[in-house]
């Protein structure tokens, strides 16, 4: 059984909204998850999807929905979901993680903060 998320678990810029409204289907979502590799370790994965898994986690939010798993939320939690258009590149990017130390220039990958 999925559960929610609250706003402070993950907070969405009015960019990313904007965007998944454009992109969106009526049935599909963005799913967000952390997998080990890229150059500092432990890297973001964007991609849609329309089925939601009982270990899941929902963020409902502004008529859209972000879904993660519960293994890469505690990686992610208190982050903010962006969408950055630039002239090289459009893509969702994940931005203020207090959980990573470091990141890559590109800020696809990162480092976990030990405390």
């Amino acid at each position: 059984m999925s559960s929610k998320l609250a706003e402070e678990d993950l907070k969405v810029t009015d960019d990313c909204v904007k965007r998944l409204e454009a992109i969106c289907d009526k049935d599909e979502f963005l799913r967000l998850c952390v997998e080990s590799g890229g150059c500092s370790g432990y890297q973001y994965k964007f991609e849609l999807d329309r089925t939601i898994a009982n270990d899941d986690c929902v963020l409902e939010t502004q008529g859209i929905k972000i879904v993660v798993d519960t293994t890469s939320l505690n990686y992610i939690r208190g982050s903010t979901i962006d969408y950055e258009q630039q002239l090289i590149r459009a893509a969702f990017r994940l931005i203020r993680n207090p959980k990573a130390e470091d990141g890559c220039s590109c800020g696809a990958s990162f480092s976990i903060k030990i405390d």
